[in-house]
């Protein structure tokens, strides 16, 4: 029997035009939801996005539209359906943090960020998987399943963490934020009350969307003010960095990164060759806070207890938090504050930095069978992204793949803490000069 996949809803024109046509009445946000939730149910089996899926978000849809029919507009994301990471509480939803081990008491009621969504009208379909404690940046997790990346429905490759099922999510048009730009805010824009915290002095949240000009609109309507445009590229310096970025890139993100670095020169950008050693302490770093904050959240003596239900990659890295001198730790912490100061006056005359978002395209999820090897890639794949939360800066990535590579490729921007809207208009500058990104083929998993 042929199985007939439903349109993505908003699979041409983004926020913007379903904003209109949700007001015009040319689309109800029952009709939104109900398309994304059969897509779930004819996609997810194979894909594993999905930690669990709302009962309730039809009523929610159809509660919008009542709205809607007595005149009551909520903003641009009214009607939205979207799906919530499961490190987020969400009133009548479970929350998991990926693992087997019960955190809810350390995650606590409802978040402030998942109010302010609601508040906005949207319609939360569900909650999508997370690395265990979000402690992983390639997605992989024994715990709760490692979601499929739905660019290669052959070979089972990881899918980027630690929002895995997310990713999965907005590249497969399993909610509404359908895409693959991304935006880590600066830590301490949005409150992270609800949140399971791995590192509360690092964590920040964020959005997955189709687009850049996307995540303006969501960004926007948080903050309760008009979006971004693209900005004009002539007269912009961006900070290439001369080493530890670019090293070692596949011969796909190289010829992406050219291409893309090209066509900003040729709109008027001046690319700046900046050295920006510091950006490598991250490998020290992040080995020391990170696991010492988590065993610090879940209590030694729950994690030695329980460890043994916990993902085994994930365990091992957190245990060295065990070991972990006090003194080690508030020595890494000042550093990071230091480093903070470094990222703040390397920016000063520049309107932000340009590197990959990783040095590899997305590795077989069998890649990793090999715990050393494992290792390894992941140190190579995160090089791209902690250096900028060590920093303290915001960061965007930027699909660019469709300059020259058959699996995604990411053009990332750091621009300083609390910038997030000159970040979007860079991110609404490169996302026009690049074009849109193409769509993986889901034929194969239906």
């Amino acid at each position: 029997m042929t199985i007939s996949l439903p349109v993505d809803p908003l699979a041409t024109g983004g926020l913007r035009d379903f904003a209109q046509a949700f007001r015009d009445g040319r689309i109800t946000a029952e009709a939104a939801t109900k398309a994304y939730l059969d897509r779930i149910a004819i996609l997810d089996p194979k894909l594993g996005a999905y930690q669990h899926v709302n009962g309730n978000a039809l009523a929610q849809a159809r509660a919008m539209d009542a709205l809607r029919a007595v005149g009551t507009d909520l903003g641009p994301l009214m009607g939205v359906p979207i799906a919530i990471k499961d490190l987020i509480a969400v009133d009548g939803m479970p929350t998991t943090a990926g693992s087997h081990l019960d955190v809810a008491d350390i995650i606590g009621g409802e978040s402030s960020f998942a109010r302010a969504l609601k508040r906005a009208g949207v319609v939360v379909i569900g909650k999508t998987k997370t690395v265990e404690f979000a402690l992983g940046a390639v997605g992989i997790s024994a715990s709760q399943g490692t979601p499929w990346n739905p660019w290669d429905a052959a070979v089972h490759r990881i899918p980027g963490g630690s929002s895995s099922g997310s990713a999965v999510a907005v590249a497969a048009g399993l909610a509404a934020f359908c895409g693959v730009f991304g935006l880590k805010t600066t830590s301490g824009l949005y409150p992270t009350d609800g949140v399971f915290p791995l590192s509360p002095s690092l964590d920040t949240l964020g959005f997955l969307t189709r687009s850049a000009a996307d995540a303006a609109i969501v960004h926007a309507a948080l903050d309760g003010e008009a979006p971004v445009a693209a900005a004009p590229a002539r007269g912009l310096r961006l900070g290439r960095p001369a080493i530890y970025f670019y090293d070692d890139l596949q011969p796909d993100v190289a010829a992406c990164m050219d291409a893309a670095l090209a066509r900003l020169v040729s709109a008027g950008v001046e690319i700046v060759l900046v050295d920006l050693p510091e950006a490598m302490e991250r490998e020290r770093l992040f080995p020391t806070i990170l696991p010492a904050d988590l065993i610090a959240i879940l209590g030694r003596e729950r994690f030695l207890s329980e460890r043994g239900q916990m993902d085994a990659v994930v365990a091992a890295r957190a245990s060295r938090g065990l070991d972990t001198l006090g003194s080690d730790y508030i020595r890494a912490r000042r550093r990071v504050v230091e480093l903070e100061g470094v990222a703040a006056r390397g920016l000063e005359d520049l309107d932000g930095w340009i590197t990959p978002m990783a040095a590899l395209v997305a590795p077989a999820v069998t890649d990793f069978a090999d715990f050393d090897r494992g290792l390894s890639l992941a140190l190579t794949i995160t090089r791209g992204a902690q250096p900028a939360n060590m920093f303290g800066l915001a960061a965007a990535s930027t699909p660019i793949h469709g300059l020259g590579a058959s699996l995604p490729v990411g053009l990332q921007l750091m621009v300083p803490a609390f910038a997030e809207r000159r970040l979007l208009a860079l991110s609404c500058l490169v996302e026009n000069l690049v074009g849109p990104a193409p769509r993986p083929d889901l034929g194969a998993f239906v």
